[in-house]
């Protein structure tokens, strides 16, 4: 049986450095495998992404995934084969689903200013043609919802504030990962790029004086 509560902290996590670029992962990725740890329900990836001024990735592939991404700091510029082509910020949640296929290139969207955002990629259920969404978060404390996916899962930003507690029910599992910290969940201290998985139904109970977390609630029984 899987333990109920897993802790991963950030500096245990895969690193990749290359010219302009830097990648933190939370589950194997590219050249770095481990069989322990190849996802956690429907969530196969979390990439935290530091691009120098200018830099990023050229077009390349995906199919078969949910790849959302939440920017930190900075502008993430954007472009796919679905026609869009933008630039994406903090406090909005990007959603492209990759369906039988799609392209996409992503670039440091400033010429003098750092980048930082996450990137999450999960099993999807959509086999059929790409498709693009983007929602804007609100800003401020409390639980906010995102931007849909074709996934057994949904996303909600987390907010917690001075001394309120944030109470949300996990009723089959959830994957949270800390963006801003530090944070305290039913007494569990983490700091940023932790991440806390959550076997089967809960209450977590979120503190922080001016944190941040990214809570993937999952839908249904997950094997």
């Amino acid at each position: 049986m899987p333990e109920p509560r897993v802790v991963r902290r950030a500096a245990d996590r895969f690193h990749t450095l290359a010219d302009g670029t830097e990648t933190f992962h939370a589950f194997s990725y590219g050249r770095h495998y481990d069989p322990e740890r190849v996802g956690f329900g429907p969530v196969v990836a979390i990439n935290e992404e530091r691009l120098a001024p200018g830099a990023g990735y050229d077009e390349h592939h995906h199919s078969d995934a949910e790849i959302v991404t939440w920017v930190l700091e900075g502008v993430l510029a954007h472009e796919d084969s679905t026609g869009e082509r933008g630039e994406v910020r903090a406090g909005v949640a990007q959603r492209l689903s990759a369906g039988a296929g799609v392209t996409h290139a992503e670039r440091n969207g400033s010429a003098t200013e750092p980048l930082r955002f996450v990137q999450m990629m999960l099993r999807s259920r959509n086999g059929e043609a790409p498709e693009y969404a983007s929602a804007v978060v609100p800003d401020g404390p409390g639980l906010h919802d995102t931007v849909p996916v074709h996934a057994d899962a949904r996303l909600v930003v987390a907010r917690p504030r001075g001394d309120d507690v944030l109470t949300v029910a996990a009723e089959y599992g959830a994957l949270v990962h800390v963006t801003r910290g530090p944070v305290t969940i039913d007494g569990e201290s983490l700091g940023e790029g932790d991440e806390l998985q959550i076997t089967g139904a809960a209450d977590l109970r979120i503190r922080g004086r001016d944190a941040e977390v990214l809570v993937w609630f999952f839908v249904g029984p997950q094997r």
